[in-house]
């Protein structure tokens, strides 16, 4: 295989440009071209002296010889159909989230990668991130011990989606976390979602999702749009420790508490022997690199050791079976809904349907 594999970015939008960057500043990759309907905004993200070529056809470019992997920037309704067309022209992928606008869509798009022998890798961000990692690390060593809750808050003064609401807007990024720190992965026993649209624009601006996990453990993801402050945090409670990630705080963003809760042996029949375990609370050391860039070296590296990549196709499957399932809850009045449920999936593409009858 080349020293440098060679890259195509297909969308120049909000974040394409991002990955654009880092494909042309990554030792592993030669970024070949830029692919956008909008020619003079592709123009604008290689710059006038650059060697990197402009294209407005996806075809032209999915025909070429001269690359190895695309990257699909483009809104999630299109994520099929430019997906499927890379994989059956030969080039590995990596897409950003959500994986597709709905698991049937995505299932095939993954099973089409495997059929061909091609890296399908989804662009959670996150799970790229020095803190993200960190907490994974602790985790998986046992430094928390066993995960009894998850508490994670998305808020601030966003752009109201036209074709979106906030839960599928937003919490892709808390549920690809949990998905990437959870021994196991994201596999709640269902969803339960509570939503308000107080400005009345037809969708949910504000939401709470409630997953329970395996063997009691419970995960809540707050997602809004209408906060004048802004705020990232999660928490993940375990019964050793407790660790706070706060990615507004540069000097100091996870904290790990060793205070807790401690239930010892019923002191009668009733109440058990509570205590309370107050101790030291300590910032790991985290080292400063860009997510992008070392996401776009993972998809390097899976490609040339012939493997699954940390955040693949069946990762982002978990990921949208939960978003699916958390339409269909909010569609039946806050209910826990089954995670992957054919009901899920049936209202998720209904409100889909409706949802681009509102753009139309």
């Amino acid at each position: 295989m080349p020293e440098q594999l060679r890259a195509a970015v297909i969308g120049a939008g909000y974040w394409g440009p991002n990955l654009a960057r880092n494909f042309r500043t990554s030792p592993d990759w030669d970024l070949v071209a830029v692919c956008d309907l909008d020619e003079a905004r592709a123009r604008k993200v290689v710059g006038d002296r650059s060697t990197v070529e402009v294209v407005t056809s996806v075809s032209d470019l999915l025909a070429r010889d001269d690359i190895d992997a695309v990257a699909v920037a483009t809104p999630a309704h299109t994520h099929a159909g430019l997906v499927t067309a890379a994989l059956r022209a030969g080039k590995h992928v990596v897409v950003e989230k959500p994986i597709a606008d709905g698991g049937e869509a995505g299932r095939a798009m993954v099973a089409l990668a495997d059929e061909l022998g091609l890296v399908l890798m989804v662009d959670h961000t996150f799970c790229y991130t020095a803190p993200v990692l960190k907490i994974r690390e602790l985790i998986a060593e046992g430094a928390l011990g066993d995960v009894l809750y998850v508490d994670s808050v998305r808020i601030n003064l966003g752009l109201v989606q036209p074709d979106v609401d906030v839960f599928w807007d937003l919490a892709p990024h808390d549920l690809s976390i949990l998905d990437f720190v959870l021994p196991g992965g994201l596999v709640p026993t269902g969803v339960a979602a509570q939503g308000a649209d107080p400005l009345g624009v037809g969708q949910s601006c504000v939401g709470y999702l409630t997953l329970p996990l395996p063997g009691g453990a419970i995960a809540h993801v707050h997602v809004n749009w209408l906060s004048p402050t802004k705020i990232r945090q999660f928490v993940v409670g375990g019964s050793k420790r407790t660790l706070v990630w706060d990615d507004l705080a540069p000097q100091q963003r996870l904290t790990v508490y060793d205070r807790g809760v401690e239930v010892g042996q019923p002191t009668d029949k009733v109440r058990a022997n509570v205590s309370y375990r107050l101790g030291d609370a300590w910032a790991p050391a985290l080292p400063e690199r860009e997510a992008l860039a070392v996401m776009v070296g993972e998809l390097a590296a899976a490609i040339r050791e012939h493997r699954r990549p940390r955040t693949d196709g069946a990762a982002g499957l978990r990921v949208l079976d939960v978003l699916e399932a958390a339409s269909a809850s909010l569609a039946d009045g806050g209910r826990l809904t089954p995670v992957g449920s054919t009901a899920g999936a049936a209202a998720a593409a209904t409100i889909g349907a409706a949802r681009l009858e509102t753009v139309a």
